[in-house]
């Protein structure tokens, strides 16, 4: 279960935002995801393959290769993948990891609040922000 405290303080305190699987591919949901990040006045760090610059920041091919800290990582991988990324979330000091709508990784959730990471699972920042007429 999420808790709503942690949505609204994670959406609305300004933060880095790494945001793995955006692409220069407007048709993806990460791409209009990451924009209403910036809107709401979050820094936003692509992580993709193609390491792709996106909405004017640069992009990174892994989260060990963004130079900084990161505070929230925002997860569009498939769920098969997403462990991996949430390990990886651990390993670099986030504090928080963000699964997007449909992206489970239970045993990878359970490592995450292990490492005292908040949590988000299942839902979108941008269907939470409207909801929170962000």
């Amino acid at each position: 279960m999420n808790d709503p405290a942690a949505i609204d303080r994670l959406l609305r305190t300004p933060a880095r935002w790494a945001v793995v699987g955006l692409s220069t591919n407007r048709a993806r949901a990460a791409y209009g995801v990451a924009a209403y990040l910036q809107r709401l006045g979050h820094e936003i760090v692509p992580v993709h393959p193609r390491a792709e610059t996106v909405h004017g920041a640069r992009g990174y091919a892994r989260l060990a290769d963004v130079p900084g800290e990161i505070d929230v990582v925002d997860v569009f991988v498939n769920s098969a993948r997403a462990g991996a990324v949430v390990d990886e979330a651990i390993a670099i000091g986030a504090r928080a990891v963000w699964l997007q709508l449909a992206v489970t990784a239970p045993a990878a959730e359970e490592r995450a609040r292990a490492a005292g990471l908040e949590l988000v699972v299942d839902t979108c920042p941008k269907i939470e922000g409207a909801a929170r007429h962000l």
